[in-house]
């Protein structure tokens, strides 16, 4: 008859290896994809090497598995932003804010996710979270559309391009300790957002 694990050990295992995922996470937005050797993160998480194989096949493993949870989070916080309250013009001016402030109070996780140099896996997830991002604005700014609220225009174009309009402009300050002006970035992204869909700052 085949071992199988009690639900005690079910529980240590799981809880084991989200430990071992928040580690990651931690040590990725310290030191960045390429630094985060499966040693480094062991060691944040105050196990042996060996032991992070018990939870995760390899180093590229771990590696989507950290950029699908962070990448996630930020999806779930913009979809409650754009499907929120308020008419489609001010929740895209919003969604943006939202977006590009939680990236700049949190800069070195979201230049991983952004445009950190990563592995073709990881570099996948990317993509397909792009995706998401896209379909998130394309979702307002249809509706927006739909109701006379935003000038007549394929919201899927206007989202891939804001989406892209967004990444790049954050790409900069994301990626350097030289000081910038938080305020006046948000400020400017935003305004850019609503020119982009065609709605006035």
């Amino acid at each position: 008859m085949a071992y199988r694990k009690t639900p005690a050990e079910l529980r240590r295992l799981e809880a084991a290896r989200e430990h071992l995922v928040a580690r990651a996470t931690e040590v990725v937005a310290e030191v960045g994809w390429a630094q985060a050797s499966v040693t480094a993160v062991a060691d944040a998480a105050g196990i042996a090497a060996g032991s992070v194989y018990q939870h995760f096949s390899s180093k590229s493993a771990l590696a989507v598995e950290v950029f699908r949870r962070a990448a996630q989070r930020e999806v779930d916080v913009l979809g409650e932003v754009l499907e929120g309250d308020g008419d489609p013009a001010e929740r895209l001016r919003r969604g943006v804010e939202v977006f590009a402030r939680r990236a700049l109070e949190n800069h070195g996780l979201a230049y991983a996710l952004l445009a950190a140099p990563v592995e073709p896996a990881v570099g996948a997830e990317r993509l397909a979270f792009r995706r998401g991002y896209r379909a998130l604005f394309a979702a307002v700014i249809g509706e927006g559309v739909a109701g006379g609220l935003l000038p007549d225009q394929d919201a899927e174009i206007t989202a891939a391009a804001l989406t892209g309009a967004v990444g790049e402009v954050l790409v900069y300050p994301l990626s350097t300790s030289a000081a910038y002006d938080t305020e006046r970035l948000v400020t400017r992204l935003t305004a850019v957002a609503l020119r982009c869909a065609g709605a006035v700052p």
